[in-house]
């Protein structure tokens, strides 16, 4: 697993962005943001290391797509690949949240730059892990890339960013309640390697989250430390594997379903954590209506009949459907589909088809494959 060099999350974290690079030897630098964040962290990041540090840095801000959102995809590799000079630049910056991590560490793999983290928001636990979901000619695939090798987390700056995106950082965490399951589900039924240390460390991390919600819905300093310390955690968890089936299971092949078929539409992206906690509830009604209540698409599962004391058992630990909904709504965030935009002809589908987006063994997959 990667070892990182420095993960800071306090106030003022911001300070020692400078006094860390001048240790590792950093001299020629690109600071990667959109504007949004630019202004959230970059500007004030520049003007320090530009300063009395007197540090070679540059700009590159990723530029929305036609729908005015910035996109993980082709044309925002190459916009970065273009400003980087081989064998003169020798760190990247990524100053912003899920999206712009992952631009910068697919660019860091592919150069070798190695690349530092200044989160912007607690909007998703892809800060720390080595994966960068992209969009590649409309289709979500993740590919290999790295994780930082140091995150400056500021408190200062992380309790301006807005409700919306703090209470997506709290969904993208809650989402683990079904991602843990489908891969204890998936062990059990086909064999996919599992990891009880990564377990351990993503379910602390989210029984922290739902412990402090209401916390985290007011922002308070407490529950910002509180949720960028989990998501910080669960990729570190997803490192310590190697993969992110501790984090990311049927609601995240949901969610991952709903952004694609909103690029294909030329509608705005939403929020990855709030799709993947919205995703988390109506995954939860599927999985108890099927367990339970015996309520499935097609045929029940052999694996159910099977294995179905141990499945009720792990799915005992999964909350309900409308407790689910209730800590998205305590934490300030969409509790439902609809307020998503998501309509019922898409939910339908989705839940048919989002399995086919990943090769993992869900039970959402055995229920559509039955």
């Amino acid at each position: 697993m990667a070892q990182f060099e420095e993960i800071v999350l306090d106030s003022g974290a911001l300070q020692q962005v400078a006094p860390y690079l001048k240790k590792r030897g950093c001299q020629h630098l690109i600071i990667v943001a959109d504007k949004n964040t630019y202004e959230a962290a970059g500007r004030s990041l520049e003007q320090s290391l530009l300063g009395e540090n007197e540090l070679n840095v540059e700009l590159c801000l990723i530029d929305p797509n036609e729908t005015g959102d910035v996109v993980a995809d082709e044309i925002s590799l190459v916009q970065l690949m273009i400003e980087v000079k081989p064998g003169t630049t020798d760190g990247l910056i990524a100053v912003g949240s899920g999206t712009i991590h992952d631009i910068v560490r697919f660019v860091s793999h592919k150069t070798r730059i190695p690349f530092i983290s200044i989160p912007t928001a607690p909007s998703v636990d892809g800060f720390t892990s080595a994966g960068a979901p992209l969009i590649v000619r409309g289709v979500k695939k993740t590919f290999p890339a790295v994780p930082p090798v140091a995150i400056f987390a500021d408190l200062d700056i992380l309790t301006k960013a807005p409700q919306p995106l703090v209470a997506a950082g709290f969904g993208d965490m809650l989402g683990k309640y079904t991602s843990l399951f489908d891969w204890k589900f998936s062990h059990l039924t086909a064999g996919e390697p599992y990891n009880e240390q990564a377990a351990i460390i993503t379910e602390r991390a989210l029984i922290s989250c739902v412990e402090h919600a209401h916390e985290i819905g007011k922002r308070s300093e407490q529950g910002i430390r509180i949720v960028m310390t989990a998501l910080i955690e669960s990729g570190i968890a997803m490192l310590l594997f190697g993969q992110s089936h501790p984090a990311s299971a049927a609601e995240h092949h949901v969610s991952h379903y709903w952004e694609m078929e909103y690029l294909r539409r030329g509608n705005r992206a939403l929020l990855h954590g709030a799709k993947v906690g919205v995703a988390c509830a109506e995954i939860s009604r599927v999985y108890h209506d099927a367990v339970e209540r015996g309520v499935f698409p097609g045929q029940e599962p052999s694996v159910l009949r099977e294995f179905k004391g141990q499945i009720s058992e792990w799915l005992a630990e999964v909350p309900t459907e409308s407790l689910i909904r209730e800590l998205l709504r305590q934490a300030g965030g969409p509790t439902d589909r609809r307020e998503l935009g998501i309509d019922d002809e898409l939910l339908e589908r989705s839940l048919a088809e989002a399995h086919k987006v990943r090769d993992r063994r869900t039970l959402l997959r055995a229920l559509n494959e039955a």
